[in-house]
């Protein structure tokens, strides 16, 4: 495989040029007249391999480079990137982000985070872990995954192919407050789709395995035949007559629930007044059980940093606490707007982990009874401004805390401030493939709009 990161010597190199270029545009902005300077480079690389019907469909590697860069002439800002790290392509991104500042308006709450609170400690998180696996072996892993997961049953009829990703990055940033950062992480994932048939009709399912290190993934066969069984499990799906129920949302889509959360607690739309969850600070927003801490700097956490965007130093801290909310999600120029100070997320949340109770997955179909099973969600009829929820669902009926029968074309309806208030109980089947880590979240009642 001809991959340009591929061991730490190559990584280290490339850093090395890459902090020289740092340095470089640093003082090429300053001696320009800019007061203020936040630049990051980066390098992607990757190989995806995908394969369909025990055949190879495509190979693709990718190396991709960029620079982005803000500039402040006083309180005007101006932003500019570019994919080519070539000299003349450097010096016109320079040129452009240094025009538009110039000519913009000055806005009070621009410019670069607090010197105070940016980060100089650089703990290793243990992100770095190349793959050192070739075509030929990411193709077999791929074929072996797809056959497991064909192989499974007979009515798997198709497949929309399995794939898999290797992936690096390497990163300099720095600002002209002093901050300076070098940094590399590794991403992998598996994945596969497949299609099941029966007289009732089709059904498609998947599943993938994301990890920072590769010797972390179960055998590739063990995600093939999850997506087996996902598949096959929905088959003779029924309609629901309208009705309102319990509503059980399993792990990997109950953290759109916590996602729909942060994005009412941040920066940008409380400023603006756009959320439900306006001047909630100190107020209880889920039951007391409710636990949310953000721990940025988890070891091989898929969302793990020292810093954030702007350079801000992270830190485990409570979003929630006895389901009070402890505080908001904010970069440096929303938190300037709210009259606060940087939390650190610029850019986004780190590892936020829910709290949980003793039930697994099967312990929560219990709890819940009978109800609706909810495993995946579809539309985006989620209003943060009112709260208000309505999206397309797809899942499985229980009764007496067994699965009956699939479930497809219903809507699930409610308002964001009742469901979180609302919860029952949230399980202990923590899915760890995101930075949104949850188990399985039971609502003690939804509207199900079904026939």
């Amino acid at each position: 495989m001809n991959q340009a990161i591929t061991n730490s010597d190559d990584s280290i190199t490339e850093l090395d040029r890459l902090s020289e270029l740092t340095s470089d545009v640093l003082r090429r902005c300053k001696a320009k007249g800019a007061s203020e300077v936040d630049l990051g480079f980066g390098v992607d690389v990757g190989l995806n391999v995908s394969v369909r019907l025990g055949k190879v469909e495509s190979i693709e590697h990718n190396r991709d480079r960029g620079l982005s860069l803000t500039v402040f002439f006083g309180k005007r800002k101006g932003s500019a990137s570019t994919a080519d790290l070539n000299p003349d392509s450097i010096e016109k991104t320079i040129e452009h982000a240094c025009a538009i500042a110039r000519h913009t308006e000055a806005d009070p709450c621009n410019g670069l985070a607090d010197a105070d609170l940016l980060a100089h400690d650089f703990p290793d998180l243990d992100l770095w872990h190349p793959w050192q696996i070739d075509i030929e072996a990411a193709t077999d892993l791929a074929l072996r995954c797809e056959a497991a997961g064909r192989e499974h049953d007979p009515r798997i009829s198709n497949s929309e192919g399995a794939t898999v990703q290797i992936g690096s990055s390497l990163g300099v940033g720095a600002t002209s407050h002093g901050f300076f950062s070098r940094e590399r992480d590794t991403r992998h994932m598996v994945s596969v789709a497949l299609l099941a048939e029966d007289e009732a009709g089709m059904q498609r399912d998947y599943w993938y395995e994301t990890v920072r290190c590769a010797d972390d993934f179960p055998d590739v066969a063990v995600i093939g035949r999850k997506a087996a069984e996902r598949t096959v499990a929905r088959l003779a799906a029924r309609k629901l007559s309208t009705r309102q129920c319990p509503v059980l949302f399993s792990a990997p889509v109950a953290r759109s629930l916590v996602g729909s959360f942060i994005s009412a607690v941040s920066g940008g739309v409380l400023y603006r007044k756009a959320s439900f969850l306006v001047d909630h600070i100190g107020k209880p927003v889920f039951p007391s059980f409710v636990n949310i801490i953000e721990r940025p700097r988890l070891a091989r956490g898929l969302a793990s940093a020292n810093f954030d965007s702007e350079g801000v130093a992270t830190r485990d801290s409570d979003l929630v606490r006895d389901g009070h909310l402890s505080r908001y999600v904010l970069g440096s120029y929303s938190a300037r707007k709210l009259g606060l100070t940087s939390t650190g997320n610029a850019g986004g949340v780190h590892n936020v982990l829910v709290s949980h109770g003793e039930l697994d997955f099967a312990g929560m179909l219990k709890r819940m009874g009978t109800g609706l099973l909810v495993t995946e969600l579809m539309g985006q009829g989620v209003s943060l401004l009112t709260g208000d929820y309505s999206r397309g669902a797809s899942g499985f009926w229980v009764e007496n805390g067994e699965i009956v029968h699939a479930v497809d074309e219903v809507t699930i309806a409610g308002n964001l401030r009742d469901m979180y208030a609302n919860i029952v109980d949230i399980g202990s089947d923590v899915d760890r493939r995101s930075h949104l880590l949850t188990g399985s979240i039971l609502l003690e009642r939804m509207t199900i709009a079904g026939s």
